[in-house]
């Protein structure tokens, strides 16, 4: 295959992908839903003590409750992430990076949904949060959140170890060979 010959789609894993985010996308859904219809607004249930809690939220604005008064931003930005994957998505070869850009998916329409069919109106939703862990971080979140920040994590790692998109090591991050040791100087040293 010459340099400039596109590669072959990898159904494989467009279809790790797709689970990912589906997977991902129903288990934000389920448990917003099973909150929403089990708990009162502000309520708090101890899961595991200090360790893990409910409480439930509706967050208006981004991670700590930034910016409460763009919601439509934040809904215009997921929109784009969506958009971006689902173009992107035919690149990937890798099963690792399709887990990646999965749960990418999965979280950003897992809150994009809540923005665009919540209360208060279209695309100014607010956003379910009810995981709170505080003995890790003053935050209040749901499993879309996770579901982006172990992507994010996965993310780093891949290309911290220079894995490309199909799977393989890139160049640049393979250790060299070393040099026989008989050999001339001007063989081991580039020009």
């Amino acid at each position: 295959m010459g340099r400039n010959t596109p590669a072959k789609v990898s159904y494989r894993a467009l279809t790790v992908l797709a689970l990912v985010a589906v997977g991902g996308f129903a288990v934000d859904q389920i448990s917003k839903a099973l909150v929403v219809n089990s708990m009162i607004e502000g309520e708090t249930a101890r899961v595991l003590g200090d360790v893990l809690q409910l409480h439930f939220i509706r967050n208006p604005g981004a991670a700590f409750s930034f910016a409460t008064g763009l919601t439509w931003v934040f809904s215009l930005i997921a929109a784009g992430v969506v958009v971006f994957v689902v173009w992107f998505a035919p690149r990937i070869r890798s099963r690792l990076w399709a887990i990646v850009f999965g749960l990418l998916l999965g979280g950003v329409l897992g809150n994009l949904t809540d923005r665009l069919f919540r209360e208060p109106s279209f695309g100014l939703g607010h956003v379910v949060d009810f995981i709170y862990t505080p003995w890790m971080m003053p935050a209040i979140y749901n499993v879309a959140d996770c579901c982006i920040v172990v992507s994010m994590v996965l993310f780093l790692l891949l290309s911290l170890r220079g894995i490309g998109l199909d799977g393989r090591r890139t160049p640049a991050s393979e250790p060299a060979a070393a040099a026989p040791v008989d050999a001339p100087a001007s063989l081991v040293t580039p020009n």
